[in-house]
């Protein structure tokens, strides 16, 4: 695993904003290019408007232009690596991130293709 892109993800879980559920998650993000952008979960008292911090991770690289992915490394404090959820592995695959790390703060980890965390997923080519 490439040691500096799980510690951008792991200092991102340090920003997150979870009063309600204490679940600190980070993510990093790399661009085609190489450039790494982070996210954090930030949560609301209105559960259903939480944000996941891959998704972060991703709007923010959209955001500043960015449409070409390399891969995710998502992080929280949990036994075995953590995994992403149901919606935020649509948007990977929207956006074509195919490797996905999967971690723990203790640097365990597992490393996965979107297609293997979605399997018969639904994509741009599918409209």
């Amino acid at each position: 695993m490439d040691k500096e892109f799980f510690a951008a993800a792991l200092q991102a879980r340090e920003k997150a904003y979870a009063p309600y559920s204490d679940f600190a998650v980070g993510a990093a993000v790399k661009t085609a290019g190489g450039k790494v952008y982070t996210g954090c979960n930030v949560e609301n008292a209105s559960y259903g408007l939480t944000c996941c911090a891959e998704r972060n991770a991703i709007f923010a690289a959209i955001a500043a232009g960015e449409r070409r992915f390399a891969s995710l490394c998502v992080v929280a404090d949990t036994k075995e690596p953590v995994a992403p959820c149901g919606a935020c592995r649509q948007v990977m695959r929207e956006f074509g991130i195919d490797r996905v790390i999967l971690a723990n703060c203790a640097g365990k980890h597992l490393a996965m293709t979107v297609e293997e965390l979605l399997p018969y997923s639904f994509g741009p080519e599918s409209l």
